[in-house]
């Protein structure tokens, strides 16, 4: 009755069945970002995928920049998954807020940028793994503010949030715990700042 069951295992079931369970994890993992990298939109080329871990990138065609952007503190990335039974959809919400601290001239033209394009975007986190965000759509800044702040220990800088829709998760890049190694393994050419 169903066009999309398979066999799996000797027995017959609906392709979005999962197929492990989930121990408790250890206590050793800790929240924050570490740097996010911007990949401007559709230089990805190619994405090849494990053969076993189907969720990991293992690499992109065409050696892309990814620019480097380190951050601490109050920046975040979230996903929301929302699934509608009656509409049968679902689809995964992407948000990165940055904290970025100090005004420069080459930051405005660089946050400009990042607002007239939709960029792809690498964020590492304080446990090393690297995920692969807005991949398909790209991510669009829909928020944030360049500000000086009031009172002398304000910050002056950049908050920016980006926001996009996919129709899976971010993606796991292949990892061995070495972020930059990682990326280069990749394919990505990673550009640090100045």
């Amino acid at each position: 009755a169903y066009p999309f069951l398979i066999t799996y295992k000797n027995k017959t079931q609906m392709a979005c069945d999962i197929s492990r369970g989930r121990l408790e994890a250890c206590k050793d993992s800790v929240g924050g970002i570490n740097a996010v990298y911007f990949v401007n939109k559709d230089n990805l080329g190619a994405i090849t995928y494990d053969t076993t871990d189907t969720d990991v990138i293992e690499s992109v065609a065409g050696t892309p920049d990814a620019y480097k952007f380190e951050v601490r503190g109050a920046s975040t990335y979230t996903e929301t998954p929302t699934s509608s039974r009656e509409n049968g959809t679902t689809f995964f919400e992407q948000v990165l807020e940055l904290q970025l601290p100090k005004l420069t001239k080459e930051d405005h033209q660089t946050v400009k940028l990042l607002a007239f394009g939709s960029p792809h975007v690498i964020i590492e986190d304080n446990n090393k793994n690297l995920l692969l965000a807005f991949l398909e759509y790209g991510g669009d800044i829909t928020g944030g503010s360049i500000a000086t702040g009031a009172a002398m220990g304000d910050m002056s800088g950049y908050t920016l949030t980006f926001t996009g829709m996919e129709k899976i998760p971010a993606n796991f890049i292949a990892s061995t715990g070495v972020p930059s190694v990682d990326l280069a393994a990749a394919g990505f050419t990673v550009v640090s700042g100045t």
